[in-house]
């Protein structure tokens, strides 16, 4: 049970009480132990304020991405330190200087114009997915369409299969969701997602370099030297992991809330102009992402006596539900004026891909509302979320009023 854990020093992102209620637990904390302590997973510290977040991510002197999963990375096994993929997980798992060339090589990719460009493909795919969702008997806003959607959109953009999506769910799944639960499961996704992009960058090199992004990072360079395989790599597994869980469970946690709150869902009909202000609103309440970061060397935040190696978990998160920045922090407000959520991150590794994110996001909601504009959670007991470094609604059984379906 949830009151018989120390949240402050027994903290686990992976616990069902955490992933079913973290808002809680983060309530309490901030009162108590703003900065929690816990020796899971080899040990890390969760800060929970506005302030602290923020502060941390911003300081890259002391805390370094050079590993930004929450369990830690999977070694060898044959006593050589090294991890079981040693790839370079660029822009957002390195520092200066390797950090910013390759941030600034992602950019144009993820621009506003680039991304209006992607809308007409996103806003058919969507269209597609709803013609076959409303014909279903048990309709699964979260499996049946949210899922569906980033996972195709990257997929184009890395120029890579589109029908193997369910695969590529596969792996963010075993890597993100259930790495604690499975490390077995997680090793073999790993190794399987390099090996498709080796071929993928292989077969470019053989048969020519097309307009995708993988292409692009193989004409890359950097002071007239092209960017390395392992960078290379790293990077394409990136952009195929944050793209796809990160959207889909801001995508699913928006369709949650609607499906649980007409009042909200009604208004949009009403104020279709407000669906940009509510996802922002859903990305600061939902915030799916909390990353790591490393400590860099011995020094005391705050009381705090963190040592070398230490990691340290970013809950943008919590960040976002402080009341001490945000008025009426826990209620979901879709036409909030002021909301400086960091659901990206903040400092220099804020999201390069915000941009893209926000569109699918506005973009699947528009859709669903047009088309099935009066709908409700079918079954709570079937809704399931995941934890850990990503939280996100998995199942979300809908009923939709076939009354009022276009």
């Amino acid at each position: 049970m949830a009151d018989m854990i120390d949240w402050s020093t027994e903290y686990d992102i992976f616990h069902p009480d955490y992933i079913g209620d973290p808002f809680t637990i983060w309530d309490e904390l901030r009162g108590t132990c703003p900065v929690a302590r816990t020796d899971k997973y080899g040990g890390s510290w969760l800060p929970t304020t506005y302030e602290d977040v923020t502060a941390m991510a911003r300081d890259i002197e002391h805390f370094s991405s050079r590993s930004i999963s929450v369990v830690p990375p999977l070694h060898d096994g044959a006593g050589t330190g090294q991890p079981v993929l040693p790839l370079t997980i660029a822009p957002i798992g390195v520092d200066p200087p390797v950090h910013t060339f390759t941030r600034r090589g992602l950019l144009p990719a993820f621009s506003p114009r680039a991304v209006d460009e992607l809308e007409v493909f996103t806003r058919a795919w969507c269209r597609e997915l709803m013609d076959r969702f409303v014909s279903k008997d048990d309709p699964d806003a979260a499996v049946d369409y949210a899922q569906q959607i980033p996972a195709q959109v990257i997929a184009s953009m890395l120029g890579v299969p589109t029908n193997m999506r369910d695969k590529f769910t596969g792996w963010v799944r075993a890597i993100l969701e259930n790495a604690v639960a499975d490390p077995e499961g997680r090793k073999e996704a790993m190794i399987e997602l390099r090996d498709f992009f080796v071929s993928q960058v292989e077969d470019r090199r053989t048969n020519g370099l097309g307009d995708d992004m993988i292409s692009e990072l193989i004409k890359a360079d950097h002071d007239g030297e092209p960017y390395p395989d392992h960078l290379i790599l790293g990077m394409c597994a990136l952009l195929l992991i944050a793209g796809v869980d990160t959207t889909w469970s801001g995508i699913g946690s928006s369709l949650w809330h609607l499906a649980t709150h007409p009042e909200d869902r009604e208004r949009l009909l009403r104020e279709p102009e407000l669906i940009p202000s509510a996802v922002e609103e859903f990305l600061r309440a939902y915030s799916p992402v909390t990353m790591a970061r490393i400590v860099t060397e011995d020094f005391e935040y705050k009381g705090c006596p963190m040592s070398e190696g230490d990691r340290v978990l970013m809950a943008f998160p919590a960040a976002n539900r402080d009341p001490s920045v945000f008025a009426d922090a826990d209620k979901v407000i879709i036409d909030r004026e002021h909301n400086r959520h960091v659901a990206f991150g903040a400092g220099i590794h804020r999201c390069a891909g915000s941009n893209l994110a926000r569109m699918e996001m506005r973009v699947a909601i528009e859709e669903f509302l047009a088309r099935v504009p009066d709908f409700e959670v079918a079954d709570s007991s079937r809704v399931t979320w995941a934890g850990g470094q990503v939280r996100g609604p998995r199942t979300i059984p809908v009923r939709i009023n076939r009354s009022v379906d276009s």
